[in-house]
């Protein structure tokens, strides 16, 4: 059984919910990680989850990058560590180099916080290995910062090493202005690095777990995540 952490910042409102997805509804092995560890043997897998790291003074995630377990998370994620960032988590991943880009506000500047839809846009990776390209997930999201911005060039070498994940669509997988919610560069809702070891993504699909909450789609990318990281 694979060993899950999942970081705890000052500020995290989302740390919860993921450990509840990890060790209650997948019954996965997940214990949590205070900000001020160093310590991440023995872990298969980080979790960096959602909410409002250091308050996001400056800006989001631009705090959180300089705590003390952020050092070990890279040298985690640069030998080949699986590493998910998840909204504030996403933020956070970009602002400590190891997915490029960067956030900027909604583009029409308020806070979001409702179902979405996204679009699995790449299979090759440990995150959507299980899933099917072109499907449709519904997953909730909720942010004021997660206007994903990258240049042209970069914009390239994303689409060349097939690193987006997934794209903000409707709920027929088409995408549009209006379904691209927060104004995203190519309706990018979700990236990897190139090597496809780092997960960042706005949508929270650890708030999709359950019926009761209005999804299970949350479930999907962990089965995918468990499955690739179970004894061959």
């Amino acid at each position: 059984m694979a060993t899950f952490g999942v970081i705890v910042f000052p500020g995290s409102n989302c740390d919860h919910d993921a450990y509840h997805a990890l060790k209650h509804v997948m019954h996965a092995d997940v214990k949590f990680l205070w900000h001020k560890d160093t310590d991440l043997s023995g872990l298969d897998m980080v979790i960096v989850p959602g909410g409002f790291s250091y308050g996001d003074y400056l800006r989001s995630g631009a705090i959180a990058r300089f705590s003390p377990i952020m050092q070990e998370l890279v040298r985690f994620a640069q030998k080949g560590g699986p590493v998910m960032g998840i909204c504030n988590g996403f933020q956070i991943l970009l602002e400590a180099g190891l997915i490029p880009g960067a956030m900027q506000h909604n583009e029409r500047l308020k806070f979001i916080c409702k179902d979405v839809h996204i679009r699995v846009e790449s299979t090759d990776s440990m995150f959507s290995a299980q899933l099917q390209k072109g499907q449709v997930l519904k997953i909730p999201v909720s942010h004021g910062e997660g206007n994903y911005f990258i240049d042209q060039d970069g914009l390239k070498r994303l689409q060349d090493h097939d690193q987006v994940l997934f794209r903000y669509t409707d709920e027929m997988g088409a995408t549009s202005a209006e379904a691209n919610i927060n104004g995203s560069v190519d309706h990018i809702a979700g990236i990897t690095n190139q090597q496809k070891n780092v997960l960042g993504m706005m949508p929270h699909p650890e708030r999709a777990m359950e019926g009761l909450l209005g999804s299970e789609d949350g479930k999907l990318l962990f089965e995918s995540i468990l499955t690739s990281l179970a004894p061959a």
